[in-house]
């Protein structure tokens, strides 16, 4: 896909505006000066897997700090969310266990629940008497997982994390939340969605990822101390890749710095989506930073963002496969750097596009 440059951002995944962040340059160059020469670092290169020489004191205390910043007892970096989902599911599970999973859940779900040769059962989106309905048949397994995500990074949508966890627990099932497109926005300080609904002893594991509100790369799998000894042990995406470099753990660890004092940044954020809910006046918009509308078909839908182009603003189309058939979508992704007449000018061009 071509790059597009001068164009307003309504597509990227930078929903605090950190990864342009200034400030957070800067704390980041000043973490690597501070920091570079004093440990056993290796620069701009981690040299291997943790497991090897790509482990560091460093490491393990970002992994304590953001543990203990959502409150969990243990956290276990990977590369990227892709590799956090793979490697949890596919070390947590086995072919004697049970995996119950929303259909709106990331590529990276299915490809670890493939891969953990666990028995798989889809249910419907936010369906919780379908999930009940899966849970039932549950029973006879030796494991059962359900996986969920906080803020489905298609349309926004948002999982009832209560009531899935209330489910969860009277079923004896371990419930596993990834967070992406929720740490950073929602909650106290960015915590995410699970901290914000008080669930964090009822969850198994939680996915954070850091590429979309905290600006940075990589990820982290939540839990207890069992947990992280699995994931350490049998994960192989941790096993057998080269750890994150210094420079990418001080960006980590320097955007959860800043993460509190950016409250300004989701204040406005709300404000933006109380102005997308409001002015599309439409039952079907999500409550959350992301949004869609929907065009049906993917010459029209990418015809539809092709305008939207011309017009200056950037907003990309989801086209099938990505989508089912008929459900193609304008993503709309909202940022705390957007502002209200920029939102505004963009619904007035997608209404005109939607009366043509």
């Amino acid at each position: 896909m071509a790059i597009r440059q001068n164009l307003i951002d309504f597509s990227s995944n930078d929903y605090l505006g950190l990864a342009r962040s200034s400030d957070l340059a800067k704390s980041v160059s000043e973490e690597f000066e501070r920091h570079v020469g004093l440990l056993h670092l290796n620069g701009l290169g981690s040299t291997g897997s943790r497991l090897l020489t790509g482990n560091s004191t460093y490491a393990q205390d970002l992994e304590d700090k953001i543990a203990h910043f959502h409150h969990y007892e243990a956290g276990t970096l990977f590369n990227c969310g892709y590799m956090a989902n793979v490697g949890l599911l596919s070390t947590v599970a086995s072919d004697e266990d049970t995996i119950l999973f929303d259909v709106g859940v990331h590529a990276s779900t299915h490809d670890g629940i493939h891969l953990s040769g666990a028995k798989a059962f889809a249910f419907k989106h936010n369906d919780l008497e379908h999930l009940e309905n899966r849970l039932r048949s549950c029973s006879l397994t030796k494991n059962c997982f359900i996986c969920v995500e906080s803020i489905y990074s298609t349309d926004g949508s948002k999982s009832p994390l209560k009531e899935v966890s209330q489910l969860a627990e009277k079923y004896s099932a371990h419930l596993i939340v990834d967070e992406a497109h929720a740490v950073g926005v929602c909650g106290s300080s960015g915590r995410g969605c699970v901290a914000e609904l008080n669930l964090t002893s009822k969850i198994f594991a939680q996915i954070n990822t850091f590429g979309k509100a905290l600006g940075t790369h990589g990820a982290i799998v939540l839990g207890n101390h069992t947990l992280k000894q699995a994931l350490v042990n049998f994960a192989r995406p941790y096993i057998y890749t080269t750890a994150l470099p210094f420079y990418s753990l001080a960006a980590i660890k320097c955007s959860y710095d800043l993460l509190p004092s950016f409250e300004t940044q989701r204040e406005n954020l709300q404000e933006l989506i109380q102005l997308f809910r409001k002015v599309r006046d439409d039952e079907k918009t999500s409550e959350t930073h992301i949004q869609s509308v929907k065009i049906a078909g993917n010459e029209s839908v990418k015809i539809s963002a092709e305008k939207l182009m011309q017009k200056g603003f950037d907003v990309r189309a989801l086209t099938s496969p990505t989508v089912k058939r008929g459900r193609e979508i304008l993503r709309i992704c909202l940022h705390a750097y957007n502002t209200k007449d920029e939102l505004l000018a963009l619904l007035k061009v997608i209404e005109s596009i939607n009366r043509s």
